[in-house]
Order: C-alpha cells, then structure tokens, then sequence
C-alpha cells in the first residue's frame, strides 16, 4: 500500500515537467512557422516577377523612353519661350516705374485748439468726448455774472458822459449868451467912460466920478476876456465842434467802445464750436476749473476737408507734379482706395525746419537722402469709410514717365551705331 502511494507521488510529481517540454516545444513549432511565413511573402514578389506575361516586360522601356521625349520637349519649349520672357521682361522694365509708391503717408485734417478770450470759472460743458459738432454749437460757458456787473457798469458811464456832454454843450451856449452882456457891458461902460472924460476937462464933474467910470469899463473888459477864455475851454472839450450830436465826440465814443467791449466778453463767455468736426480732449475740462484767459481748453478735428501728408525721398520727385493723380491706400481699410490729386509740394526738405538744422559747410558731413513734404487732396467719397487723422497710408502717383531704356544701354547703342 506503502509503495502505490509513493508511485502516484513521483507520477504526480512528473507531470509538471512534462508539460513544461511540451510548452517549449510548440513554442519553437511557432518560431518556425512565422520564419518560415515571412520568407515565403518576400519570395512572392520575385516569384511573380518571374511568373509575369512577356507583354507587361516589354512595356517597361517603353514607358521610360516616353517619359525621356516629354522630359526633352519641355526642356525645348522652355529654351524656346526663354527669349519670349526676356523681351516681356524689358518691355515691362521699359515701360514701367510711372509710378512713385511711398508708404511715408498719413491722412492729416485742419485741428483747432479752441480756447477762451476772457478768463473766468467754467460753468458748463456742453459736449461730450469724440462728440461731432457744427459750426456755432456750444462747447462750454464760463460764469457769467462778473461780465454782466462789468455790461452794467459800462452803460451807466455811458449814460454819464452823455449827461455831462450835454451839459457842457448848454454852458458853451450859457457863456455865448454871457459874452454878448459883456460885450455889451463894456460899450455902455465905455461911453460913459468918454462922456465922463470929456466932462472932466472942462472940470464939470468931480474926479471921483471919472475913476468910477473907468474903472467899471476896465472891469468889464475883463469880465469878457475871462468868459472868452471859459469858451476856449468848453469848446475844447467839446472838440472844437459844440453843435455836434454827443454821439460824435471823442469821449462818447470811448464809452461806447468800452460798454462794447463788456457786451463782448459777456458774449463770449460762451464759446463755440469755430469749425466742423469732432470734439476731444474734453475731459480736461471740468465745471469748476478757473481758465486764464487764451488758454486752449477743447481741441476740434475737421472732417469735411482730409488730405495726405507724405514725405517721399528727394530721389522720387523727379517726376512729380502738382495736378497728378494720385491713389491712396489705407492701412486700416485693406482693398480700399481713395482717389486724389496732388495739391503742392513744399520747397523745403523737413530737415530745413528743424529746431537744429545741419551745417554742411564744415565739409564734416554724411550725405544722407531728404525728405520732401508733399501734400495730396483727397477726392470726396462719402461712400468710403471713415478716415481719421494720423492713419498711415500706401500713397502712389502716375507721374506719366516711364522708366525708359537704361542710360549704360543707350550710350552702348550709340558707340555701335557710331562705329558702325
């Protein structure tokens, strides 16, 4: 019994190892299979090579020698169409560079800094930032109040100085009336001054009488000079013409010119829009902010009137004219042309303008390419976008001048014709 158990042990302990062996063994049947597998499918491309129709192999050099005379008429009809493409290529140079393209453009617009006149504390602002305005919409009111006690003040002197011109104008005509009693004080006086002379010597009257005569008639002769030189002076201030309306003499008009002028920054301390356009830097301007007088407050960008301002090198005028065309591209608009006019050209480089311009006649200098401001009106196109001052543009102008053949070609063509 002992023994049939320790038979199943060892049977039992075998079979492992059995198994074992024949895991290994079909493990390298399958090795064997797959080699053998990839070695039959890289022999199929060989075997059917081999196996292929006569046909199929002999259109093989067929097909090469096809692809050889297409290979060769290309090859002809390029050379053939190289000329053809040199002389395109001249006649476009020839004929081409009419046009003078710069991108040293920007759109430009009348701006006014509009400012105050009279100095005063703001009251109101009436616009709004980027707002647009007409001609004579209110921006901004100052206090009022000061300029209206000012008006006041100026009329009653008014009022005053043509009281007092007419009352000097009666005391001309009051003195007139006081001379002609002088004058005929001074007759009557100087009869009696003769009757009592005459009396006194044939010693008919005492002398106390005569003196008494002459000297009434020496005090009326008096009295008339000092009423005449009271005229003289009236009638100076009366500038000479006393039977003039008041309106005409000189203090009256200063007066008048001085309530004028209180009516006048009264009027203005309400300030206007001067020009059409659109309102900025408005927010600087608060109510309650004093503003000295010609103090720029609120700026104004024209809209009905734009142009370009381009500064092109000196190098690519030589062609240019006021009165060409001219056609202009906008940055901020692709595919989008405005049309315009060449207006003028300035006389002088930018550089000339500048605070520190260069002095070249040190001979310590390195020439350098100027810039020539240009100016170009813009066609009206109320059907475009919008342009706004500042924005960069793509300027070219038909200057109708061809480049034309080249000089070194010309002067070749000549020496041949010459030697020829």
């Amino acid at each position: 019994m002992a023994k049939t158990e320790n038979s199943t042990i060892k049977t039992a302990e075998a079979e492992p190892a059995g198994e074992t062996g024949e895991n290994v063994r079909r493990l390298v049947r399958a090795t064997s299979d797959a080699s053998a597998e990839r070695l039959q499918d890289a022999a199929e491309p060989q075997a059917r090579a081999r196996q292929a129709p006569p046909a199929a192999a002999a259109e093989q050099p067929q097909a090469q020698a096809k692809s050889l005379r297409d290979t060769f008429t290309a090859r002809r009809v390029l050379f053939a169409l190289l000329p053809v493409a040199l002389i395109a290529g001249a006649y476009v140079y020839v004929t081409g560079g009419a046009t003078m393209t710069t991108d040293n453009a920007y759109v430009q617009a009348n701006m006014v800094g509009v400012a105050n006149d009279v100095a005063g504390i703001v009251s109101t602002v009436a616009v709004k930032e980027n707002q647009k305005v007409a001609v004579g919409d209110v921006l901004f009111s100052l206090d009022k109040q000061p300029f209206q006690l000012a008006l006041e003040r100026a009329n009653a002197q008014l009022v005053s100085t043509r009281n007092d011109l007419l009352s000097l104008q009666a005391s001309y005509r009051n003195m007139q009336a006081q001379i002609a009693q002088a004058q005929a004080d001074i007759d009557y006086y100087d009869v009696t001054f003769q009757r009592q002379q005459q009396l006194a010597k044939n010693n008919f009257t005492p002398q106390a009488t005569f003196d008494s005569a002459r000297r009434d008639l020496q005090v009326a002769q008096q009295k008339l000079a000092s009423l005449q030189q009271q005229l003289a002076g009236t009638a100076a201030s009366l500038n000479g013409a006393p039977d003039s309306a008041v309106e005409d003499y000189p203090k009256y008009r200063e007066m008048l010119a001085a309530r004028d002028e209180a009516a006048r920054q009264l009027d203005h301390t309400t300030v206007r829009a001067p020009i059409a356009g659109i309102a900025t830097k408005v927010p600087s301007l608060q109510p309650g902010q004093y503003l000295a007088a010609s103090t720029s407050a609120i700026a104004i960008v024209a809209t009905d009137r734009l142009w370009v301002q381009a500064q092109p090198k000196e190098t690519e005028l030589t062609w240019v004219k006021p009165g060409q065309k001219a056609i202009v591209e906008v940055d901020t608009y692709p595919g989008v042309q405005w049309t315009g006019t060449v207006e003028s050209v300035s006389p002088a480089s930018s550089s000339s303008f500048s605070l520190l311009p260069a002095e070249n006649t040190s001979g310590n200098w390195v020439k350098v390419v100027q810039r020539i401001p240009m100016r170009v009106r813009l066609d009206p196109a109320p059907d475009k976008p919008q342009l706004r001052m500042g924005m960069s543009v793509e300027l070219s102008i038909d200057t109708g001048h061809p480049r034309g053949v080249p000089e070194a070609l010309k002067h070749l063509l000549g020496s041949s014709e010459a030697g020829a």
